[in-house]
């Protein structure tokens, strides 16, 4: 398993063994074809954490049925009222990602979690008709988006060359992904900042 990949499954399983409630707002965990436009058999063993949970999901339309019909720049929630939040590849598609940080510290509870993932070298990915394709992000943004926060955990994925094989039409075949891989801990490019994009784990 890589270090992102262990990174989350590391703070998802804190989250739901900590916290009572917990708001996915884009649907990212997709865990549930009846509310996202994507499933991710990957991620089944998040499944039995959630019962310990009230999730719920929020998106900005009723497209894929979330549980709560919310903008990330106006969310529907009063302030200090959530113990955690995920919001995995959204501030991407946000128009104003600042206001959209904003909104979800203001509703987030003193000690709640935030577990996040943002692009920085990634391609372009919008969904005509539903979102568009706006940022990227550098550990810089990230640190300035989360000021005066408890902790910001903040962990690369990927590393440099194979953040430019996959973005190269090498990408396609996983084989020369896995050789990049083993070539970026060998070179010690894992500790590049030119990398696919970040996870990251916020306490308020």
């Amino acid at each position: 398993m890589t270090t992102w990949d262990l990174f989350f499954k590391e703070k998802i399983i804190q989250i739901c063994t900590e916290k009572k409630a917990l708001l996915d707002i884009g649907g990212g965990l997709r865990i549930d074809r009846t509310k996202n436009n994507r499933l991710d058999k990957t991620r089944e063993w998040i499944i039995p954490y959630l019962k310990n949970v009230d999730y719920k999901i929020m998106d900005p339309v009723p497209t894929y049925n979330p549980d709560i019909v919310g903008d990330i720049h106006k969310m529907p929630f009063a302030d200090n009222s959530l113990d955690a939040i995920i919001c995995i590849a959204v501030l991407e598609h946000v128009e104003n990602p600042i206001l959209a940080v904003s909104e979800m510290r203001r509703v987030l509870k003193p000690g709640g979690y935030i577990f996040l993932y943002v692009p920085f070298l990634y391609y372009y990915h919008a969904e005509k008709g539903y979102y568009g394709d706006y940022w990227r992000y550098t550990k810089d943004a990230i640190r300035f988006l989360f000021k005066g926060c408890k902790t910001v955990e903040i962990v690369s994925v990927r590393g440099a060359i194979e953040t430019w094989i996959r973005l190269s039409p090498l990408g396609r075949f996983n084989v020369f992904a896995r050789i990049a891989r083993f070539l970026d801990f060998v070179t010690g490019k894992m500790k590049s900042n030119q990398v696919s994009g970040y996870n990251i784990f916020i306490s308020k």
